[in-house]
């Protein structure tokens, strides 16, 4: 009986899994203000959501910019105090708002030179290296950066942070002996005001590389982007669960989400949204309608011209999906 009751709530699970896979449409986030003509990631928002860190970049002139909504409106975007100098990237907020973890090239020795991204088969990418470091918050006013401990920051690759409440911090870092593209996620427990030494999450195939965590406050699941489907396929956004002290299989978030090479997932400050980056563009039927020339042209010169844009989609058809029935 018991075996049979686990095939059914796999069963379930599945069919789950496709009815979110069919409702869940994303849209463009803010776009011309936020989602522009240049590539925008890492929607880090304040708890109360109404500030929002994020990154924007075209190739290596990437930095973090802060905005603010007033009145319902997202306020033109500025370069964060903490930012500007180096290739910053990749910020994610604390649940409660208090500081923010980001990726740089920044140096963190004497000679004062960006870092340099050491690759796998020996060579060297110039300044493209990442070490992860954290900027307190209060209120308006930033700190100082401060780079985090070797338990996080091991190589010169270091990326894609999350936050969850207690601390622990979400990562990805290459893979032992993988190739320039082989990541993993790791986790990073907070314990007595210090970093534990980073441990590699089993999820999925521990063949292929996953990027990009977002992890709810409650470490209750996890949202990233992994090549399951094989090497040679683009990556996919897939969600797990924590089931014990590890984690459901994941489940992938379908192909409405996953048109256009998502990549890059943060949650906003309901957590029950996904914000992610795509290069994804608005349809366009053929013959155009009368005027639609004009529109279409306004919005490729605004945001809709290929280059990455923040995207958001509610996660709740997989989140209420999983919670428990009364």
């Amino acid at each position: 009986m018991q075996r049979i009751r686990g095939v059914l709530l796999a069963v379930l699970a599945c069919g789950s899994a496709a009815v979110a896979a069919q409702t869940a449409t994303p849209e463009v986030f803010a776009p011309g203000v936020i989602s522009g003509p240049a590539g925008e990631d890492s929607a880090a928002f304040s708890p109360d959501g109404n500030t929002l860190v994020f990154d924007r970049s075209t190739g290596q002139n990437q930095m973090i910019l802060v905005t603010h909504r007033v009145h319902g409106q997202w306020q033109t975007p500025q370069i964060a105090p903490f930012s500007g100098r180096w290739l910053d990237h990749d910020p994610a907020m604390s649940p409660d708002g208090s500081f923010v973890v980001f990726s740089s090239n920044r140096p963190d020795t004497s000679d004062g030179k960006a870092l340099d991204a050491q690759l796998p088969n020996g060579k060297v990418s110039p300044g493209w290296g990442g070490r992860l470091w954290k900027v307190e918050r209060h209120g308006e006013r930033w700190g100082e950066p401060v780079l985090l401990p070797a338990t996080v920051n091991q190589g010169t690759r270091t990326y894609s942070p999350s936050i969850a409440a207690d601390g622990s911090l979400y990562f990805q870092r290459p893979i032992p002996g993988g190739g320039q593209g082989a990541f993993k996620l790791y986790r990073s427990a907070y314990r007595d005001g210090t970093y534990q030494e980073a441990e590699p999450l089993k999820l999925g195939n521990s063949d292929s590389h996953e990027l990009d965590p977002a992890v709810a406050p409650d470490q209750s699941f996890i949202v990233f982007d992994a090549n399951y489907a094989g090497k040679d396929d683009p990556d996919r956004l897939y969600i797990a669960f924590r089931d014990g002290d590890g984690w459901s299989t994941p489940v992938d978030l379908g192909d409405e989400i996953n048109r256009g090479s998502p990549w890059g997932s943060h949650l906003g400050a309901d957590h029950r949204t996904l914000y992610f980056s795509s290069p994804r563009t608005t349809r366009v039927v053929y013959p155009r309608a009368a005027g639609q020339a004009s529109q279409d042209l306004s919005r490729m010169q605004t945001w809709d011209n290929g280059n990455d844009n923040l995207w958001s989609v509610s996660l709740a058809p997989w989140l209420d999906a999983r919670a428990p029935r009364g």
